[in-house]
């Protein structure tokens, strides 16, 4: 699937330019004359990359950014800003704003292409990243849930004492065992939670706000 660019720009030449070249790279490009109309169009759909001039009239590029990275839906869509500017103090405060890479006019063309691939690589790496880590909050989870059908109906009882904060001589004495007994059973528990004490097994289960069967 083609990537998505949304470029922002008041110069009808150039932005007829970039667009013209970028399709020509196999990317899909939304090409709007000033940043009020790309606000609108965003509403409606998330680019994958945004291109935004910093000179333009209404809202400039440093208000756009202003925007976007206050929105929790725009806020981490990539963003290359364009301008006129060299001065070291302009390209700190676009970065200040949010925007990923500052270029200075004029440019080669190659060199915006490199940048695109290597920002939309990036992000996509981070992505996944951030997907992987949710699946993998999402696994351990469930875990706690899978565990108890392993567990036998003694070792239930003693992980349900034990999640509620009971030592090993109030559960001896709660279930009539002996303390050694208990020690027995919250070694099978840690054994098969694998975790390293009655703290870390404590945590483990109260993931699933786990208050025994």
């Amino acid at each position: 699937m083609r990537k998505q660019v949304m470029l922002i720009d008041d110069d009808i030449f150039l932005l007829n330019s970039i667009s013209t070249y970028l399709v020509s790279q196999n990317f899909s490009v939304a090409i709007f004359n000033n940043a009020q109309s790309a606000l609108d169009q965003l509403s409606k759909k998330i680019p994958d990359l945004i291109i935004v001039d910093i000179m333009m009239s209404n809202i400039d590029g440093y208000q756009f950014l202003i925007i976007i990275r206050s929105n929790k839906l725009f806020y981490d869509i990539p963003v290359i800003c364009l301008t006129a500017k060299g001065m070291t103090k302009d390209r700190i405060k676009g970065y200040d704003l949010g925007c990923n890479v500052y270029l200075t006019k004029p440019f080669d063309p190659n060199e915006l292409l490199s940048i695109i691939k290597n920002l939309l690589k990036y992000h996509e790496k981070r992505r996944n990243i951030v997907s992987i880590s949710y699946q993998n909050e999402l696994e351990n989870f469930k875990k706690p849930n899978l565990l108890l059908k392993h567990l036998t109906a003694k070792e239930k009882i003693v992980l349900k004492l034990l999640v509620k904060g009971l030592r090993n001589r109030e559960i001896a004495e709660k279930l009539n065992i002996s303390i050694r007994s208990v020690e027995k059973y919250v070694s099978k528990l840690l054994s098969k939670t694998s975790t390293r004490n009655r703290t870390e097994l404590a945590q483990f289960m109260m993931k699933t706000n786990y208050k025994g069967e």
